[in-house]
C-alpha cells in the first residue's frame, strides 16, 4: 500500500507540472533552456501567439504569453516587466507589432535577448505614429476604412473610458492577414484586442535594444507597419535582421520562421 501511495504521488505531481506547462506557466529554465515570453500587439491576442508556443515547448523551451493591455507604452511595459521579473532565470522576450515598442520599455535585468516579430523598434521620444512617417515610408493600411474606432470602458485612467481603434472584421484579412486562411483571419479578427489611439502618440522611454542583443523578423509583404521602416528601424537598433515573405501575421502564417529566430537570439546571445 504504502508503495501504491508513493506511485499516485509521483504520478499528481507529473500530471500538475504537465498541466502548467500546457496552459503557460512553465516552470522557469527547464532543461537549462531560459523562458521565452511573448507579447502580443494591437488587433491581437494571446492566442496569436499559439503556434509559436506550441514549436519552442516542442524544442523544450518554457513559455509564458503575457496579455497586453494596449493602453499605452509605459503602462504596457510596467504590467510585462512584473511578468518578467518574477521569472526565475533568463528570459528571451518577444514582441509583435506595437509590442515591440513595449518590450522596447522593458528594462529587467533577466532579458538576456530581444525579438522583434513585424514589429516597431523606437528610439527614446518616438511614438509609434512617427514610425509609420508617410513621408519616410510607403502609407500603412492603418487608415479608415481599415481602421474603426470606439469608446471603450478603461481603468487605466481617471476617466474610465477611452477612445480605442480595431482593424474592421471585413477587412482584417486583405489588410491584416492575407497569407492566412478565410478561417484562420476570421478567428484571428474575432479575437482582437482594441487599441488606445492616444497609445500610438505616447513618446517611446529609453530603449531596451541600446544594451540587449536584438534579433528581427521582417515579413516582406507586410501592410501595417511597412515593410522599408521595418528594416530602418532593425538597422537603426544595430538589429540581427532575418526577412520571410509574409503578412503582418507572420506569426501566425509562419510560426517555424519566428520560432527559428527565438532559438536564434537564445544561441546567440
Amino acid at each position: 500500500m504504502r508503495t501504491r501511495s508513493w506511485t499516485s504521488l509521483l504520478a499528481a505531481a507529473t500530471l500538475t507540472v504537465g498541466t502548467m506547462v500546457g496552459i503557460g506557466v512553465a516552470p522557469a529554465a527547464a532543461q537549462g533552456l531560459p523562458t521565452v515570453v511573448l507579447v502580443h500587439g494591437a488587433f491581437a491576442d494571446s492566442t496569436s501567439w499559439d503556434g509559436v508556443a506550441a514549436n519552442l515547448r516542442g524544442r523544450g523551451y518554457p513559455v509564458v504569453t503575457a496579455e497586453n493591455s494596449l493602453r499605452g507604452p509605459a503602462f504596457d511595459a510596467a504590467s510585462v516587466t512584473d511578468v518578467v521579473e518574477g521569472i526565475d532565470g533568463p528570459v528571451v522576450l518577444v514582441g509583435h507589432s506595437y509590442a515591440g515598442t513595449v518590450i522596447s520599455n522593458v528594462h529587467a535585468e533577466n532579458v538576456e535577448a530581444l525579438v522583434y516579430v513585424a514589429a516597431f523598434m523606437p528610439v527614446e521620444g518616438e511614438p509609434v505614429a512617427l514610425e509609420l512617417d508617410p513621408f519616410r515610408f510607403p502609407v500603412t493600411a492603418l487608415v479608415p476604412p481599415v481602421i474603426g474606432l470606439s469608446i471603450v470602458d478603461d481603468t487605466s485612467n481617471v476617466i474610465g473610458k477611452n477612445v480605442d481603434s480595431y482593424v474592421t472584421p471585413a477587412l482584417f484579412r486583405t489588410f491584416f492577414a492575407p497569407d492566412l486562411s478565410e478561417e484562420q483571419a476570421a478567428r484571428m479578427a474575432a479575437h482582437q484586442k482594441t487599441i488606445a489611439a492616444g497609445a500610438l502618440l505616447e513618446p517611446s522611454g529609453p530603449p531596451s535594444w541600446a544594451d540587449t542583443p536584438s534579433w528581427a523578423l521582417i515579413p516582406q509583404q507586410d501592410q501595417i507597419i511597412p515593410t522599408s521602416a521595418e528594416r530602418f528601424m532593425a538597422q537603426r537598433a544595430g538589429a540581427t535582421v532575418t526577412e520571410v515573405p509574409g503578412s503582418h501575421a507572420i506569426l501566425v502564417s509562419n510560426p517555424t520562421a519566428v520560432a527559428d529566430l527565438v532559438v536564434q537570439a537564445d544561441l546567440g546571445s
